[in-house]
């Protein structure tokens, strides 16, 4: 019996199937996120997140360089902070190292577009990611944080502010704080659908964010809901954001498809430090060929719908890219 339909005739060889693929991962994809501390001629790796640093602002800029060098068009900024308090004020200090590292980033590679992370939880000394009122984050008292947050990072030179706190209100907040100050062309790429998420650990090791009582379910998404992803979605977007980010990637690509189907802005995904470290590790034991998972595992997120995926991967991502 002839076989009239053969797919296996378009898998025959490797130009065929670079030239019938339907998703292409590029560095233009990727945002790449640093951490910056006080001091100087600082690089310390962080043990849970292999070949990933904190990083003094002079260091924060040389790695930036070598980003851009790669052709990763973008570099995400998280800090931490010189000091703590109960407001976390030390997030809108212009000393503080987030602060001075988009300064000094914005002024050596000024090509390179930076995010600001807008979240509290790194800065105060109860960890958590707002103001606290009888052992409870108050959401609209911490809103008015937020914006201080945004516009002294808009004033140190951001592109874009990421607001990761999951306060109810708090695009249109920082939208009218940002444009209130004149920062109108600075963009809000909203943390829309985060999870309370497992996979968030060695983060918090590396922001130094664990929250000292509790935990963040009151205010970060249970892992089970759909429904409610689509309208943290819908309410982000009426509330002016100009790109969707889903947080974490690898488990929630269900929810990335569904968003794609419904929104035409911008999708980001966050390809969070447990899943990095997952891979790092069976990589390190020999169980996976860590370039073929970790190009597998991202091109998943764009077959999903996302357009911008943010990954300590990135570097080498670009570097096998570009090989």
């Amino acid at each position: 019996m002839k076989q009239k339909l053969r797919p296996r005739r378009m898998r025959i060889s490797e130009n065929i199937r670079s030239m019938i693929r339907e998703n292409n991962l590029s560095t233009k994809d990727l945002i790449y996120p640093i951490f910056v501390v006080a001091g100087e001629k600082i690089k310390d790796e962080i043990k849970s997140m292999p070949n990933v640093y904190h990083l003094s602002v002079d260091n924060a800029v040389e790695v930036a360089k070598k980003i851009a060098d790669l052709g990763i068009p973008s570099v995400e900024i998280f800090g931490l902070p010189t000091y703590k308090d109960e407001i976390g004020s030390s997030a809108w200090d212009m000393n503080s190292p987030v602060q001075r590292a988009i300064s000094a980033i914005k002024k050596n590679i000024p090509e390179l577009v930076i995010v600001g992370d807008v979240c509290l939880c790194q800065y105060t000394t109860h960890g958590h990611c707002g103001k606290i009122i009888d052992h409870y984050v108050d959401n609209d008292q911490t809103l008015e944080l937020l914006q201080k947050v945004a516009v002294s990072q808009a004033k140190a030179g951001v592109d874009i502010v990421a607001p990761s706190d999951m306060m109810d209100g708090r695009v249109l907040a920082i939208r009218e704080a940002l444009d209130e100050k004149n920062f109108v062309n600075v963009s809000i790429m909203s943390y829309a659908v985060k999870y309370s998420s497992g996979f968030y650990g060695p983060f918090r090791d590396a922001a130094d964010s664990s929250p000292k009582f509790g935990d963040r379910k009151q205010y970060q998404m249970d892992p089970a809901n759909v429904r409610e992803a689509m309208k943290e979605v819908e309410i982000d977007l009426d509330e002016g954001a100009d790109i969707i980010m889903i947080k974490p990637a690898m488990a929630y690509l269900d929810i990335v498809s569904k968003v794609r189907e419904k929104i035409n802005r911008p999708i980001a995904v966050y390809n969070v430090s447990g899943e990095y470290a997952m891979i790092k590790a069976a990589a390190a034991n020999g169980w996976i060929d860590e370039k073929r998972i970790v190009l597998e595992t991202l091109t998943c997120m764009k077959r999903a719908g996302a357009d911008i995926i943010i990954s300590y991967h990135a570097m080498d991502v670009a570097k096998w890219i570009n090989d």
